[in-house]
């Protein structure tokens, strides 16, 4: 039993060791990417599925602007026709008794042969209907590009959020390995203590328990960095099979002081959000304006020109030409069916513009309220490491001189931990918090 103790050690040995090296020779294998968050943006407005679907929909919109314009063009087709037909002339009201008299015997004629070839057009002369829906179509055109818009600075918020999230998951690997390196330092200190006579075995015993924990910590750090980098490259629209390495750092600058007044009065002027509802509402209106032009009478052209006759070689020209006065009179109540539901879509993007104007001023008013906390929160938890880090060395010295345990030290390190974290995330609410505040008013390209 012995030696297959010793052989599953001997395995496990190996495993552990081997572990990393198939690690490494991964990580080698996967190209690396160098990102600033600049270059994170730029990516991600070239690479995202979103923004990429909704330059799509400008190429949609735009083909049915010019689908309803086609309307008002002349509209000219073509057809070539040849035929073997025999007429039931009695059905043209041409009796058999009344045919006698042509030397008619019958009814149905022999077969004869009919080649026609001519093209016809149709020109609308006047539809207010048909003006309105192209308008309609046009602004059409106008409310994606904006969506587009909206779209685009959706995602570089969105982008830029998720690498402040992906340096705060890299702070707090490098927080924990801290904790580690201060766990093992503080080990060696009760281990040196123990055999000094100073410390006891449960000294030692605090000190390794609190490693084991800060590894724990550590490895859970980790999957949350990994996580962060995969949705990162989820967002950026890039291939999984990178080697993300993030070149800007989370840190804190200096921001002027906002009123609230003065960010609402530049997000009223820059967020698209308002233009787009503006154009939806517009929107709606020509396409009511369109469907109650249909009450009024309409005006075409129609024409052909072609040649027809019982012989290719004996056809003659013909034509016609006339104009089609349209009066609509009854239709069974679809048409008015139909502006009642357009008014009401009039009627619901009047409420969703109050909607989206409120929202405006909540996101502002919001983005300046948690700027402000996260503010003081960065000199808060700055002061709070600073104590923590007192707190430490106070406590590391009276060990060290045998005065009390090392319950104050253990009490010490996980103050310091939590200073850290402290730290980590006033510095992530900060820069998330300018994040916010840029979008919320419009100007999240001047951050950037």
């Amino acid at each position: 039993m012995r030696c297959l103790g010793g052989a599953a050690a001997g395995v496990a040995l190996i495993l552990f060791t081997s572990a990393p090296s198939m690690a490494e020779q991964q990580a080698q294998a996967e190209p690396e990417l160098r990102l600033s968050l600049r270059d994170a943006i730029q990516a991600a407005i070239d690479n995202n599925v979103n923004v990429r679907l909704l330059k799509e929909r400008i190429a949609a919109a735009q083909a049915a602007a010019d689908t309803s314009f086609g309307a008002l063009l002349p509209n000219v087709s073509g057809f070539v026709n040849g035929r073997n037909q025999t007429v039931n002339l009695a059905a043209f009201g041409l009796p058999a008794d009344r045919l006698a008299g042509f030397g008619l015997t019958r009814s149905v004629t022999e077969p004869f042969e009919v080649y026609d070839a001519r093209a016809t057009f149709v020109q609308n002369i006047f539809s207010l209907s048909l003006i309105q829906r192209w308008r309609s179509a046009k602004t059409g055109v106008d409310v994606a590009g904006l969506e587009a818009e909206v779209t685009k600075r959706d995602v570089m918020a969105t982008v830029g959020l998720l690498y402040i999230e992906a340096l705060r998951a890299d702070e707090a690997v490098k927080a924990r390995q801290a904790d580690i390196e201060l766990s093992q330092q503080l080990l060696k200190l009760a281990r040196d203590r123990r055999a000094a006579g100073i410390a006891t075995g449960l000294d030692v015993t605090r000190e390794e328990v609190q490693l084991e924990n800060n590894k724990q910590r550590l490895l859970v750090s980790q999957n949350e960095q990994e996580s962060a980098r995969l949705n990162l490259i989820r967002a950026l629209g890039i291939a999984f099979e990178v080697r993300l390495t993030l070149t800007d750092e989370l840190k804190f600058l200096s921001v002027a002081p906002q009123r609230a007044e003065e960010a609402l009065t530049a997000a009223r002027q820059q967020r698209v959000e308002l233009k787009v509802q503006e154009n939806r509402q517009k929107l709606a209106a020509l396409s009511l304006s369109s469907v109650t032009s249909e009450r009024l009478p309409s005006l075409s052209l129609n024409g052909d020109y072609g040649w027809i006759g019982v012989k290719p070689e004996d056809a003659l020209a013909t034509r016609s030409i006339g104009l089609l006065f349209s009066v609509p009179i009854f239709d069974g109540g679809q048409r008015e069916g139909r502006i009642s539901e357009t008014r009401s879509r009039v009627r619901q993007e009047s409420i969703r513009m109050k909607d989206v104007s409120d929202q405006v001023t909540l996101e502002v008013r919001n983005a300046l309220l948690t700027l402000e906390s996260s503010t003081q929160q960065v000199a808060v938890s700055e002061k709070g490491m600073e104590l923590a880090l007192k707190e430490l060395t106070f406590a590391r010295d009276r060990f060290a001189a045998g005065l009390t345990t090392n319950i104050e030290v253990t009490n010490a390190q996980t103050s310091v931990a939590r200073a850290r974290d402290n730290q980590i995330e006033a510095l992530f609410r900060f820069n998330a918090s300018r994040i916010n505040l840029a979008r919320a008013k419009g100007e999240i390209e001047k951050l950037f």
